[in-house]
């Protein structure tokens, strides 16, 4: 069977996140299903200038946020797991209290309802006691509550070092990853 991943991009900032997964996705000759929220579009076009037709051909299928009839809407489409990147603090509430209002919180329920990964790259800081909760909730269900933070014993260079430090451990969730994909912690050198 061929490897399926949904990821999903939200109006937090940090929607490199999503784009850099489905890249290094269709490297792997991975088949993704993109879905982006209202406020998602208007993320990717102020951080990165991408549009629709940009994304179109980012990811393998694109998905329209309002079409809750989709594949992705039901436990029978088969997939390795989701992942939500950026993750806004109202798409996490929302999964977080089973709110199916659209394409991306129906499809995170049904990927936790059939027991799939599902990693939401929380973007928001600093964090109230509602995030903390709802945090807490998506990992009691299953989910796996992932900031994108720095390692900086990786030796980052650049943004795009940080990114991909991000998007690897991302990989390595999903089992797409290299054991030498990025430099992983080998203990303080002596």
């Amino acid at each position: 069977m061929t490897r399926r991943i949904v990821v999903a991009i939200t109006g937090a900032t940090g929607a490199v996140y999503g784009v850099r997964l489905l890249s290094a996705l269709r490297e792997r000759e991975v088949e993704s299903h993109l879905v982006v929220s209202r406020a998602g579009w208007m993320t990717l076009h102020d951080e990165m200038n991408l549009d629709k037709a940009d994304m179109k051909n980012a990811a393998s299928f694109m998905h329209d946020i309002n079409d809750v009839g989709a594949t992705l809407a039901s436990g029978s489409f088969v997939h390795d797991g989701m992942a939500i990147a950026p993750c806004s603090m109202k798409t996490l509430a929302a999964v977080a209290h089973g709110f199916d209002d659209n394409l991306i919180t129906r499809a995170a329920d049904v990927t936790l309802k059939e027991r799939r990964k599902l990693l939401m790259l929380a973007r928001e800081t600093p964090l109230t006691l509602a995030h903390l909760q709802n945090m807490t909730m998506v990992t009691q269900m299953g989910g796996v509550v992932m900031p994108p933070l720095p390692a900086f014993y990786a030796k980052p260079r650049t943004v795009e070092d940080l990114v991909g430090y991000t998007v690897n451990r991302m990989l390595d969730q999903f089992g797409l990853n290299a054991e030498d994909a990025y430099p992983r912690w080998n203990g303080f050198a002596r």
